[in-house]
């Protein structure tokens, strides 16, 4: 194991926003063109609104196809089939109004909604940005003021920090490739 990943292991499933912040400014960048393919998703727990909120809900992760073809939220329907969903009709708002333990009992009803939820469309793009000072890959949402920024923990590993314009601190999450 690397350092980095080492260091991502030890913030474990919680950490303070700051911890996470760190390892993430000392992570090296990556490149858009180097990410593309799926990426199972978990988040770390800082303290932000969302926490605890995606996964419950279904959350599995990200597909990159290639820089301008992406589908920023991949779900899994209890058949275990995973499929992207249209980041606009999601009730984001919801975050900091609902617990985890509320949106988990929704599940069931989230899976009703599939036809509703899903998209074939992509919905976000792949950009080098500078982001905390560096440059390096982010994935831009098409219909919502978001940006997702990575950066490298190994070459399976990302550490992904969402911008979102309506919450002042950072969203946290990792990706692994699948």
């Amino acid at each position: 194991m690397s350092a980095a990943t080492d260091r991502l292991a030890a913030l474990g499933e919680a950490a303070p926003l700051e911890a996470a912040l760190a390892l993430f400014d000392d992570l090296p960048p990556v490149a858009a063109v180097e990410i593309t393919g799926r990426w199972r998703g978990r988040e770390i727990a800082t303290g932000h609104p969302m926490d605890g909120l995606l996964e419950p809900s279904g959350w599995w992760g990200k597909q990159f196809d290639d820089v301008d073809h992406v589908h920023p939220l991949l779900f899994e329907a209890a058949s275990g089939a995973v499929y992207p969903v249209s980041p606009r009709r999601l009730p984001l708002g919801l975050a900091g109004r609902v617990s985890p333990a509320q949106l988990g009992r929704t599940r069931p009803v989230s899976s009703r909604l599939r036809p509703l939820l899903e998209t074939r469309r992509h919905q976000a793009r792949l950009r080098d940005v500078a982001f905390r000072g560096v440059v390096s890959a982010a994935m831009v949402y098409d219909d919502l003021p978001i940006i997702d920024a990575f950066r490298r923990v190994d070459p399976d590993t990302l550490l992904g920090v969402m911008d979102y314009r309506r919450h002042p601190a950072p969203y946290v999450f990792v990706l692994a490739r699948a």
